[in-house]
């Protein structure tokens, strides 16, 4: 079900504090948070100078939108790594409408010249295995990331790296991963990942997927830099809370949600849980699942509380990034949801 947005502006209490802020419809009152902790909050959301947009849904409303730092509801954010989930649920909607055979299908076939001379192991990686970054092979991501970008065959260059641990083993964090999948998609459809996703996904949720960079193939790129309005965010959240269908019609299997939101491996840097595409945790004793980038940007999905918050950040590299991302982590924790878990309970 679409978020059912009606924008109010905010006045007298909240304006003075600084940021555009935007609350939504009388229709979502009755969900609206307790306006001293909502104040209290975005007056420390607003000292947080890489702060872009908070925005919160609960039952399909959207209760809280507020934006930081000159940013408004026509901003694109960029995803960073939480393009992965987007990668992740297009995945899930190939499968579903036979573009895809399942999780288990192998990449050779995907790939056939780039593996000719490969090993039996590497052509025998699994899409999920990408999808969970449990290839085994060396990682494009961190101290790498810069020489496979600058390669002239990202999907080569990522194919071309040794293993380093075993297929369906431990997490081995790589964009590379994400980015053979988009490669994969493009080449099992007949489209791009953009077309794909804007046809099967966008579209149905009355939103737009910019363009974002390609490879020098022409491949976009999987898993960093996608675009959307935070409002966006919060549709592809809304999504998941209603188990991927809109209005009666099935943009992506409540089955594929059920198997993305299982724990399938651990991350070795925070410890927690990843499934496909998604990471886990608990959150004032809910369970949650959400979407991560780099700087802040972040879609959680409290299916216990049907509420989704979206948050985003400035992508760009810079002095008190990991603060940033700690302070955020803390609202949320110790304040934000604890605040809607109460304003359910007490309606």
């Amino acid at each position: 079900m679409s978020v059912r947005v009606m924008v109010l502006v905010v006045t007298a209490a909240i304006a003075g504090i600084g940021p555009n802020v935007l609350l939504s419809s009388a229709h979502a009152a009755e969900r609206e948070l307790d306006a001293d902790r909502r104040n209290a909050i975005v007056a420390q959301l607003t000292e947080l100078p890489r702060l872009r947009s908070l925005l919160v849904s609960i039952d399909g409303d959207l209760v809280e939108e507020h934006y930081f730092n000159g940013e408004t509801a026509r901003s694109l954010a960029n995803l960073k790594s939480a393009s992965k989930t987007l990668i992740s649920i297009l995945v899930g909607i190939g499968i579903d409408r036979g573009y895809l055979d399942d999780v288990h299908q192998t990449i050779d076939s995907f790939f056939p010249e780039e593996l000719a001379e490969a090993s039996a192991l590497k052509r025998g990686i699994t899409i999920e295995d990408l999808l969970t970054m449990r290839s085994g092979l060396e990682t494009t991501s961190n101290r790498n990331y810069g020489r496979w970008v600058q390669s002239r065959n990202w999907v080569a260059h990522a194919l071309s790296r040794p293993f380093v641990g075993k297929s369906g083993g431990q997490m081995i964090y790589s964009t590379g991963s994400t980015h053979l999948l988009s490669a994969i998609i493009t080449r099992a459809t007949g489209m791009t990942t953009r077309e794909f996703g804007q046809r099967y996904l966008a579209r149905p949720l009355g939103v737009t997927l910019p363009a974002w960079p390609q490879d020098p193939q022409g491949i976009y790129f999987g898993g960093n830099d996608m675009l959307l309005t935070p409002r966006a965010m919060v549709e592809v959240g809304e999504l998941y809370l209603e188990g991927g269908s809109i209005d009666g019609f099935e943009v992506v299997s409540s089955q594929w949600i059920r198997e993305s939101w299982i724990p399938r491996t651990v991350s070795r840097y925070s410890r927690r849980q990843y499934g496909y595409g998604w990471w886990m945790r608990v959150i004032d004793g809910f369970p949650t699942y959400y979407a991560w980038g780099y700087g802040g940007q972040f879609i959680y999905v409290i299916p216990e509380l049907d509420a989704v918050i979206v948050v985003t950040s400035s992508p760009n590299p810079g002095d008190g990034r990991r603060e940033h991302r700690g302070q955020i982590n803390a609202v949320i924790e110790d304040q934000l949801v604890p605040a809607i878990r109460d304003a359910i309970l007490e309606k």
